[in-house]
């Protein structure tokens, strides 16, 4: 049976939406694309995208091996409805979409060249099983990817007490839930302990970074939104974490900082390519 999952802290409300949709392998994958070597390109390859919510990064990646054909792999069905929407928009032939569990995939050993996981983990009950699992699943030579934020080292200007409220409770509220925010820096570690060798693993780090006014505008409203509205902010109150009067004060502090012309944000994930 497969194991439960940690709760998903964020849910899919649609501010969760409106930042999930905005991913693309540009720029959330660019550590594997520079690793899809002709051979993992070749007619016949095969993709799992494990947690593929609303599916653009899954799209990306069928656009990348239109011979082959890329799964997209989510636990929630409801957001799968908004994926199939996107491949179809995009009139991708190569992709589909199935509910599952990353604890225990139900496909045989060794079918996939690529199997990928972004910002899955941090959320996931059993994060080092889980990639035992994406490892049972990958053929030899192929690829485990994965990547995830890294909480504690996201940084922004200016400081404002409200920010720094609001990262001290997401970290409580996620770790409340099973999770672990600050997944980033542990990928490296967790992937020894799900038996690859040191040799075949390559770890790095990416960023995101909101500056310009179009992106603090849009990074401050969605985070304002997420923190009274989505599920996150729910399961803060339901958890005697915050009350909503502090989740307001925080949200009122994410538009203070999206309405500074000087504001900045970034955000560290680490990145783990291991080879099978």
């Amino acid at each position: 049976m497969p194991q439960d999952c940690a709760v998903y802290t964020h849910g899919h409300h649609e501010s969760v939406l409106r930042s999930h949709t905005w991913r693309t392998a540009a720029n959330s994958a660019g550590y594997l694309l520079d690793a899809l070597t002709a051979d993992l390109r070749a007619p016949g390859t095969e993709i799992l995208d494990v947690g593929c919510g609303p599916g653009t990064i899954t799209a990306d990646l069928a656009a990348l091996v239109p011979h082959g054909r890329v799964t997209g792999l989510e636990r929630a069905p409801e957001v799968l409805e908004q994926a199939r929407a996107t491949a179809a928009a995009r009139g991708l032939r190569n992709v589909r979409f199935a509910v599952g569990d990353v604890h225990a995939l139900d496909h045989p050993d060794g079918f996939f060249h690529v199997t990928h996981a972004h910002q899955v983990l941090q959320h996931v009950g059993d994060p080092v099983g889980a990639l035992r699992e994406m490892r049972r699943v990958t053929r030899p030579g192929g690829l485990v990817a994965a990547r995830d934020a890294d909480y504690a080292a996201m940084t922004w200007y200016p400081a404002l007490d409200g920010l720094t409220d609001w990262l001290d409770l997401y970290r409580r509220v996620a770790r409340a839930n099973g999770g672990e925010p600050d997944a980033g820096r542990r990928l490296h570690s967790w992937a020894r302990r799900a038996g690859f060798a040191a040799g075949d693993i390559t770890a790095s780090a990416g960023t995101w970074c909101y500056a310009t006014a179009q992106e603090r505008a849009w990074w401050s409203a969605l985070w304002a939104d997420r923190t009274v509205h989505s599920s996150y902010a729910r399961l803060a109150v339901e958890g005697g974490h915050a009350s909503r009067a502090e989740l307001e004060r925080i949200a009122d502090a994410w538009r203070e900082w999206g309405s500074r012309e000087d504001a900045w944000f970034a955000v560290l994930h680490g990145e783990i390519l291991c080879r099978v």
